[in-house]
């Protein structure tokens, strides 16, 4: 029986592949390495951006678009039985029967593509069963890749090609908040007044893409509140790496992001924690403040 000859040996390919999770990163790194180098010869040369807005009215470059094909091909020559859903996939009807799939951004921060802050990342997760079990980040200004996988720690491999184990940092007396330097609102700003109440002076640093969740992940900062729409692609192979690191990435409720099970790719409500016993302490801070004095904040 062909059908069932195929489907066993899919079956045994998955397997394998879920028992190599070592063996398969260097490969994963490759291919984001080699999408970072196609965005570069884009990035640099304006003249072959292809500017145009999608129908959500983000921006699309040929940037995204070139590492989109390269990433799709060569992750089905890898593992031709496990699906890509990528952010610029035209077809994923399918993807409520795949188990096993890679979630991709190919270019995640086309805003700071557009905008030559060079905060953009490469990024690409392996999900198995909702949940992102390996992810690779690369950062193709700096030169810069962040991988995780799970049981295998959170690493990142620096500009001088040198190696370095990420661990989260233990919250500092005055706390490091990260805000998006393009989705800021009222939100934001109730949390800012309860960080202010609870922690009293903070200080803020606006990073562009994942390089907020990266940052956590090095433990650089300490709390990223997101409440504007992002997709699944945005968040999964960050989760992996903060997760590994000693970190978490959760929602209001304070549980991980699940991937692939709901009608809609677009996230809740998000919030990445760097020292996770302090997990509550954060949580308590997007509750609704009281009226009171304004007070000044860092």
């Amino acid at each position: 029986n062909v059908p069932s000859i195929s489907k066993s040996t899919v079956s045994m390919e998955d397997q394998s592949i879920m028992l190599n999770l070592p063996e398969l990163l260097p490969s994963i790194i490759a291919i984001s390495e080699q999408a970072g180098q196609a965005i570069m010869a884009i990035y640099n040369q304006p003249e072959r951006w292809e500017l145009q807005q999608k129908v959500d009215n983000s921006p699309l470059t040929a940037a995204d678009l070139a590492a989109h094909h390269l990433i799709e091909q060569a992750l089905q020559q890898l593992t031709p039985s496990i699906s890509v859903l990528s952010e610029e996939s035209d077809d994923v009807s399918q993807r409520h029967t795949w188990s096993r799939l890679w979630l991709v951004d190919p270019l995640d921060g086309t805003k700071e593509f557009v905008a030559r802050t060079n905060d953009f990342t490469v990024n690409i997760a392996l999900i198995v069963d909702n949940k992102p079990v390996l992810g690779v980040l690369h950062a193709p200004v700096y030169g810069v890749t962040y991988y995780a996988a799970e049981g295998l720690g959170a690493w990142m491999i620096d500009q001088d090609k040198q190696l370095r184990r990420l661990v989260t940092a233990e919250l500092p007396i005055i706390p490091r908040i990260l805000l998006s330097r393009h989705h800021q609102g009222h939100e934001e700003a109730h949390t800012l007044t309860n960080i202010a109440m609870k922690f009293g002076d903070y200080t803020v640093l606006h990073v562009g893409s994942a390089f907020k969740m990266c940052r956590i992940a090095e433990g650089a900062a300490d709390f990223y509140p997101r409440f504007g729409a992002t997709m699944e692609w945005d968040t999964a192979a960050a989760q992996i790496l903060l997760t590994e690191a000693g970190g978490l990435l959760v929602n209001q409720h304070g549980q991980p992001l699940r991937y692939n099970s709901r009608d809609t790719l677009t996230n809740d409500a998000f919030f990445v924690i760097g020292e996770k016993k302090r997990l509550d302490d954060w949580l308590a801070c997007l509750k609704q403040p009281s009226p009171q004095p304004s007070l000044s904040t860092v």
